[in-house]
């Protein structure tokens, strides 16, 4: 699947790419997505390392069944993040901060976004999964009301 626009003006490497804390911040919101909201509450993604994403897990028993679930994961990410997504996951066990919400955890949702430009729109139309579309358009959204306010 490609996001890209005729002059790609809104695919996720341009709004994303430039930074690795925006490529990060990307990957952050879409793994809820990629995961399921039970597996996102139990996890926290830490950092991307290269190409390989670093998730906190509370224990060897959740490695293992993320680790069984990678293929998956990364697909997902991949329709989310295009080529900006990561090609392994990593695992570190340890406490996994952050509140118990999901939706309300500051490092997913640090702000509220205003609406998307019409090219970032026009470009989501082309992401065939309706929740894929509007994690999308929320993820644009919120980066580009941080820029604005950086």
């Amino acid at each position: 699947m490609s996001f890209h626009a005729a002059g790609g003006v809104a695919s996720p490497e341009r709004l994303f790419g430039k930074r690795p804390a925006a490529t990060l911040a990307l990957l952050r919101a879409a793994w809820p997505l990629a995961v399921g909201r039970e597996l996102a509450l139990r996890t926290e993604v830490l950092a991307l390392e290269g190409r390989a994403l670093r998730v906190r897990v509370p224990d060897a028993r959740w490695r293992k069944a993320l680790h069984r679930m990678q293929r998956e994961i990364l697909s997902r990410l991949r329709a989310v993040a295009g080529d900006l997504a990561p090609t392994q996951l990593g695992f570190s066990e340890g406490a996994v901060t952050g509140a118990s919400d999901v939706e309300t955890r500051q490092d997913l949702h640090p702000v509220e976004p205003g609406p998307a430009p019409p090219e970032v729109a026009s470009e989501a139309e082309a992401i065939p999964d309706p929740e894929m579309r509007a994690l999308f358009l929320r993820t644009a959204a919120l980066y580009l009301e941080r820029r604005k306010h950086a």
